[in-house]
């Protein structure tokens, strides 16, 4: 069963920028679409990013693009999302997840499994 662990995150001033690490210490995801979700306190889990299985294919959450890059390394079992011009929104703890798809989906529904999450906290 895919396990999925995510690290980097941290406290940052707006503006500033973090790269969080996803990896997968059970098998490999390479045939997996990867995504990356966050939710802030008192708000329900929204999509940011995900790239298909290949990595050639990408799609961001309107707010995040042009900031935020994703990709992925499947030789390390491994995804990044490196975060630029952070805003104090950008707050939430971060998950990724493997879509049970190849393809890019931003539907939660389609990721079967979740990491435990990484805290980012964006100061004003």
């Amino acid at each position: 069963q895919v396990q999925l662990v995510e690290s980097g995150g941290g406290l940052v001033q707006a503006g500033g920028s973090l790269r969080l690490s996803c990896a997968d210490s059970g098998r490999t995801f390479s045939s997996y679409a990867m995504g990356w979700f966050r939710q802030a306190p008192g708000k329900e889990r929204e999509f940011v990013a995900v790239i298909s299985w290949t990595g050639d294919s990408t799609y961001y959450e309107d707010s995040v693009k042009g900031r935020f890059t994703i990709s992925r390394d499947n030789a390390k079992n491994t995804v990044y999302l490196q975060m630029n011009s952070l805003k104090p929104d950008d707050t939430a703890v971060y998950y990724c997840a493997a879509s049970r798809r190849k393809v890019v989906t931003a539907t939660i529904a389609d990721f079967g499994s979740w990491g435990q999450g990484t805290q980012v906290t964006v100061s004003s």
